[in-house]
């Protein structure tokens, strides 16, 4: 089984980016093949500064590596490094019909809230269908909001094939990522860079205890009693905890005498120890710039030449 993601870099990986997708995609490396790719072309939609778009695609690759993206199981790359997308796009806009991308939730959200919707935006699943439908993927990882970029790139693909009367795309299907963990940001909303209420994954101590020391809570003092699971401090506490762990705390939380702060710091004390072997080879990483370019090069030589061999049958289905 072939599995496939892409992962946008467009600022720092949080909490929410790890528990909600980063942990679920690293799992599924133990399949047969599976690709990774940095999808530094689609966040031009958005990053439009040059310095921190190679620095947002260094760290996403970084960042992946250390948290346990294992390079000898998993094909690594940046989606740049692949002129061969650009050209199956191209060949897909071809048979893309215009109703289909007046659908897309992207496009649709920008212009409900009256802001500039680019052309790279309405194209933008087109692109996508053409990340899925190179390397003849035959699952893609998503959120079950993200089910509709997964049918449109079938419905993409299965109208190539009708046109041209060849099985050319493999019509992939959705491995819906159910996540259990709830991820709320410090105001207790869902964590989100559009919230500004994160917390990054390899944030500095000082400051990692900084945000987390500032997380909202309500107005009850050290002796009340209090109410774990209402707690944004003890929903994310569960995120790192053990069974045990989790109830030895919601015991103080329910037995009085303990403050927040106190909450605050076994949540710091608990994400800084299920980290802690990320940010070790973290720091690895970081004294050996050459070997994640490595890494990604390679990762782009062994996606080319599965990608060629698709784009090749794409190509002559056409009669290029």
């Amino acid at each position: 089984m072939k599995v496939l993601s892409g992962i946008q870099p467009t600022g720092r990986f949080h909490w929410g980016n790890y528990f909600g997708a980063i942990r679920q995609y690293i799992d599924l490396q133990v399949n047969e093949q599976a690709f990774y790719f940095i999808a530094d072309y689609h966040a031009l939609t958005t990053v439009r500064n040059p310095a921190d778009l190679r620095l947002y695609t260094r760290e996403a690759a970084v960042d992946l590596l250390s948290l346990g993206l294992d390079p000898a199981r998993a094909t690594l790359f940046r989606q740049s490094d692949i002129p061969e997308v650009t050209e199956l796009t191209w060949l897909l806009m071809t048979v893309t019909q215009m109703h289909l991308l007046d659908k897309c939730h992207a496009f649709k959200d920008k212009k409900a809230k009256g802001l500039a919707a680019d052309v790279g935006l309405f194209t933008y699943p087109v692109l996508m269908a053409a990340d899925i439908l190179l390397y003849d993927s035959d699952v893609v990882p998503v959120g079950a909001d993200q089910i509709q970029h997964i049918e449109v790139t079938r419905d993409i693909a299965g109208r190539f094939n009708q046109i041209y009367e060849v099985e050319a795309l493999k019509l992939p299907s959705p491995h819906v990522v159910e996540s259990t963990a709830k991820v709320v940001g410090l105001d207790g909303e869902k964590m989100s860079k559009s919230y500004g209420n994160t917390i990054e994954l390899f944030e500095e101590p000082k400051k990692l205890r900084k945000r987390i020391m500032s997380i909202k809570t309500d107005s009850k003092g050290v002796e009340d009693v209090k109410d774990p699971e209402t707690c944004n401090i003890f929903t994310l506490y569960k995120l790192f905890a053990n069974s045990d762990q989790q109830a030895a705390l919601a015991a103080k939380y329910r037995a009085g005498g303990m403050g927040y702060g106190e909450a605050k710091q076994a949540l710091y004390d608990a994400a800084m120890e299920a980290f802690a072997p990320a940010r070790a080879k973290r720091e690895e990483f970081e004294k050996s710039p050459g070997t994640v370019e490595d890494i990604l090069q390679d990762g782009a030589r062994r996606a080319r030449e599965v990608g060629r061999v698709v784009l090749d049958r794409v190509r002559s289905a056409c009669g290029l």
